[in-house]
């Protein structure tokens, strides 16, 4: 299978912090159809520019080429693979490390782990995983707990009071993301939004400003993004020094202070879950709602699987599994939306893909965004349609690009935790709907969320 570890990304400094920052040059052109680069110092960065993002981008691309296109970065080659027949033949043999992580990583300029050998690199990653997966079950309370106060606030509201999906579903992914990966010190509301305030400043910087440079080139945007970082990770050195001195042994940074990881490197872990779990989290919380509100068949379907399975008992972590419903209706949610749109790998070694080469140290790009709505893989591919995950080739397509089986990346199954929390709570309770004429188009940046604010109403089941 291939080693997918998705939630890569979207906009170019990708290929930037991939290719430039982490791997040597390569200039042999691949042969493979697709574009001439526009400009010789650019490659088809405007191309990519005028598209507005790079799933846009490679939608066209693959519409003009075929499955399997190139493009130019820069002087150097970009193969993008945009089927799941080419993406099986794909084989990368770099099996040791995560895609998003390490881009994640080579935006914020953290080099630090990055030159381990294949055995440090499988021991940082399942230490990682471990970290996630135990504060998940020593703290499953604290996500039925915020999960609770949200749907009380909501079940209290008038029927035609309009509910936020971004702003609430944020709100709850900030407060179990920080609470299970850095401890009680974020039970403190202040704590909280201060965390919110760096944390949407470093995201938005990395998700945007890059494309065309523009971040560089304002010295006061420039200003505002380190001095976010800086206090970012000044704040979580702190929590790693205060959680270290009482020896606890429950959250995400638990679990990395009793290896052998530096303070630098146990940072740097705390900022990558922090970052990417709160908007992976919020988002498919956000899209799994709006999805649901669109069909009231949807609803009652999964209604009678949670009365089935739950009765009137709260979600646990071992009853998790026995929701297969709901798995369908998440992993509908994330292919709908397209929530990670794009993933690369970097061709370590000369690959075939079909009757074309790629050389070696040609980054490949996995156009995910492309293949979840591809008509040859998924009937009726724009339509919200959870039965499709009843049959075993939509599992194994899905499974294959990494968003289910082992190679699910840990913060896509923290975030389907807390979404199934979620969605459990919700919906034996309130029935969802969808605001008349509302239509929620996506905006696909590193994870793809709603391009405005998306609104729902709620009604009592009793």
């Amino acid at each position: 299978m291939l080693d997918f570890a998705i939630f890569a990304v979207t906009f170019v400094i990708i290929l930037v912090g991939a290719v430039l920052y982490l791997y040597p040059s390569s200039r042999r052109a691949s042969g493979i159809p697709g574009l001439n680069p526009t400009d010789e110092k650019d490659g088809n960065l405007q191309d990519i520019v005028n598209k507005g993002s790079l799933h846009e981008f490679l939608v066209s691309l693959h519409q003009e080429f075929g499955s399997v296109a190139s493009f130019w970065f820069g002087g150097r080659p970009v193969v993008s693979l945009g089927s799941v027949k080419p993406l099986q033949q794909h084989i990368n043999p770099n099996h040791t490390t995560d895609s998003f992580e390490t881009m994640l990583k080579s935006l914020l300029s953290y080099q630090s782990g990055m030159g381990g050998g294949p055995n440090e690199s499988v021991i940082r990653k399942k230490l990682y995983e471990s970290a996630i997966n135990n504060s998940l079950k020593n703290n499953f309370s604290v996500v039925l707990k915020v999960v609770e106060e949200l749907v009380g606030k909501w079940s209290s509201f008038p029927e035609a009071q309009h509910i936020p999906l971004c702003a609430h579903l944020l709100g709850l992914a900030l407060k179990t993301v920080t609470q299970l990966g850095l401890g009680e010190r974020f039970r403190c509301d202040a704590e909280v939004i201060s965390f919110r305030k760096n944390h949407d400043a470093i995201w938005s910087e990395i998700g945007k400003g890059y494309m065309d440079g523009s971040l560089e080139k304002s010295a006061s945007r420039k200003a505002h993004y380190e001095a976010a970082l800086s206090e970012m990770e000044s704040m979580l050195l702190s929590v790693s020094k205060e959680r270290k001195a009482q020896r606890k042994q429950t959250v995400f940074v638990d679990g990395l202070l009793q290896s052998s990881l530096t303070e630098r490197q146990i940072m740097e872990d705390c900022m990558v879950f922090t970052l990417a779990g709160c908007v992976i989290t919020a988002n498919l919380c956000i899209w799994a709602l709006h999805f649901l509100s669109t069909s009231e068949e949807v609803q009652d379907k999964l209604y009678k699987e949670l009365e089935d399975v739950l009765g009137s008992d709260p979600v646990s972590l071992d009853k998790i599994p026995q929701l297969r419903y709901c798995q369908q209706v998440l992993n509908e949610t994330v292919r709908t939306a397209k929530l990670t749109p794009v993933a690369a790998r970097l061709q370590e070694v000369e690959g075939k893909v079909d009757q074309h080469v790629i050389p070696k140290e040609t980054l490949v790009i996995y156009a995910l965004g492309v293949v979840l709505q591809d008509p040859d893989t998924w009937s009726t591919p724009y339509r919200f349609d959870p039965d499709r995950f009843e049959e075993e080739s939509a599992r194994k397509s899905f499974c294959l690009l990494g968003f289910s089986g082992n190679q699910t990346c840990p913060e896509l199954g923290f975030a389907y935790t807390v979404a199934t929390v979620l969605l459990s709570t919700v919906v034996r309770r309130l029935k969802l709907h969808q605001l008349e004429g509302q239509v929620a188009e996506v905006r696909s940046e590193l994870v793809s969320s709603p391009k405005e604010e998306t609104w729902i109403t709620v009604s009592s089941r009793s």
